[in-house]
């Protein structure tokens, strides 16, 4: 299989030469459809939509003060890293910006935003007077979602790059007590001291997802530099306990990037795919031996060879049933092209088989590779791959797709909370007739810097799905038997207690 390019235009007004980093896929506009928030370094923020008519991408974030977009734009900011995710339980995404402008750690000289549709347009609620003491000035990388409790309303979890003891990993969330949001207002607090993981260390990647459980209670994964990771247990009371030492993937000699998590192996178990930079690459397969959860380092030396790398990012982008894995790398050494491997799920208890591709167009030997994210952003029920670019150099964003897998078959997921909003971190696995069991995590934050979209995508190749489960953050499940005629849809599953709601509903692609 090979990458081609979709979208190859170097537009000034929608996708310029520029510093891009991360990038999160969510419905901004409310229309059902998901556009693409850019972050730009010491340049405007970009909003992307995908036009089905001329079959290319527009920025909504235009610079007119009319424009509902017009806040995200955010030009003061350096912006690297964002996420979205519902904090308030009023059914729409907010979104986070970490802004780090131009601290390389410790403190910063800008606010970080946090983005919600208010009177008729996005504003910063950490701009308004009763959250100033939360919009700290810290020097920023990644931020992801969690539903710690199960309550629907997320906490953003923002990982810092410490400086001694200034700039700790943040839990902002909303602060019950003090908001009224029919009102549009929205207090926010810090709440990472109470619940376990204010530390300081060089922060970069988050992931959260049910890692350690299978009742859907969320975890953290923090891939960090010049520091052991973390791996946070949910202790199901709002708290977490750092368990990475034990699990065995602390990994303290090296300097992390890139995350994803998936399951590699096909045993229903979450695992860790990470980079490191200029550092051996790692395939954690989770494995469990007299009732201890350990992680186990599987990757062959063709995926572990240490490399520029910068996102790691992973989707069945020919709907074959089996997952690539990209690495989005930075030629900042000279020339360094990407690349795309396979994982083909063995037998059960065997190690996952990975081979390397040709990456075709995606190759980017000059690419100053940032940020990426995997979406289906036209619709066509396959996956794109989109890389951004900066860090050296202004370069534009560049799109994939697969050459090959046209006619195979696609099942596409979306959970929402009881509120109705993307169930970030939730669980969801489909078998099919002839393979078994897929898993998927909706994202909640991965890549590096960057959220993929809140969709759960099922490559089937020839197979037919025949039974979907989803278990949510708060332990509720539901289960679904299916056939041929869901072959091709897209369907979205209600939270079992959302009002007014039952089962699920599809949308043909």
């Amino acid at each position: 299989m090979m990458l081609r390019m979709l979208d190859a235009e170097d537009n000034p007004h929608s996708n310029p030469r520029r510093h891009n980093y991360g990038i999160a896929s969510t419905d901004v506009d409310n229309d059902g459809e998901f556009e693409l928030l850019v972050a730009g370094y010491s340049c405007a923020n970009l909003l992307l939509k995908w036009d089905r008519e001329t079959q290319q991408l527009y920025n909504l974030a235009v610079d007119d003060p009319a424009s509902p977009y017009y806040e995200l734009r955010d030009s003061m900011g350096s912006a690297v890293g964002v996420a979205a995710a519902d904090i308030d339980g009023d059914g729409r995404e907010e979104i986070y910006v970490v802004n780090s402008n131009q601290a390389f750690s410790g403190r910063s000289t800008y606010s970080d935003k946090l983005f919600k549709f208010r009177n008729g347009r996005y504003e910063d609620l950490l701009a308004d007077p009763i959250n100033r003491h939360v919009a700290t000035l810290y020097a920023g990388r990644s931020v992801a979602c969690i539903d710690r409790s199960g309550t629907g309303k997320f906490s953003f979890y923002v990982a810092n790059y410490a400086k001694g003891n200034v700039a700790p990993h943040e839990l902002i969330e909303m602060d019950e007590s003090r908001s009224d949001v029919p009102k549009g207002i929205v207090a926010l607090k810090n709440v990472a001291r109470e619940a376990g993981v204010e530390k300081f260390t060089g922060g970069r990647g988050v992931a959260v997802g049910p890692i350690l459980s299978l009742d859907g209670r969320l975890d953290i994964f923090c891939n960090n530099e010049k520091g052991s990771n973390f791996l946070y247990k949910n202790n199901a009371d709002g708290t977490f306990t750092d368990v990475s030492a034990q699990s065995g993937v602390d990994d303290p000699q090296e300097h992390g990037r890139g995350i994803a998590l998936a399951d590699l192996d096909g045993d229903g178990k979450v695992d860790i795919v990470w980079g490191n930079w200029n550092g051996p690459q790692r395939m954690f397969v989770q494995r469990t031996r007299n009732g201890v959860i350990r992680f186990e380092d599987v990757a062959p030396e063709v995926f572990s060879r240490p490399c520029p790398i910068r996102s790691l990012l992973i989707g069945d982008f020919d709907n074959d049933s089996n997952l690539e894995i990209v690495f989005n790398t930075s030629a900042c050494d000279g020339p360094f092209c990407n690349k795309l491997f396979r994982v083909c799920t063995a037998r059960l208890g065997e190690n996952p088989l990975v081979t390397q591709l040709d990456i075709g167009d995606a190759e980017e030997e000059y690419g100053m590779g940032t940020g990426g994210v995997v979406a289906d952003i036209n619709g066509d029920g396959r996956l794109e791959l989109v890389m951004s670019h900066g860090e050296w150099a202004k370069q534009p964003l560049t799109i994939y797709n697969a050459t090959q897998g046209i006619k195979n078959c696609f099942l596409r997921v979306m959970p929402v909370t009881q509120f109705g909003a993307p169930a970030r971190g939730a669980r969801v696995e489909l078998h099919t007739a002839n393979l078994g069991p897929h898993l998927r995590i909706i994202d909640a934050g991965s890549g590096y810097l960057s959220q993929m979209e809140p969709v759960a995508h099922f490559g089937l190749g020839t197979d037919v799905p025949v039974r979907l489960e989803v278990t949510w953050p708060d332990g509720s499940f539901y289960s679904q038997p299916l056939g041929l005629q869901d072959l091709d849809t897209f369907i979205t599953v209600n939270h079992p207690s959302w009002v007014g709601a039952s089962g699920f509903s599809f949308r043909e692609r």
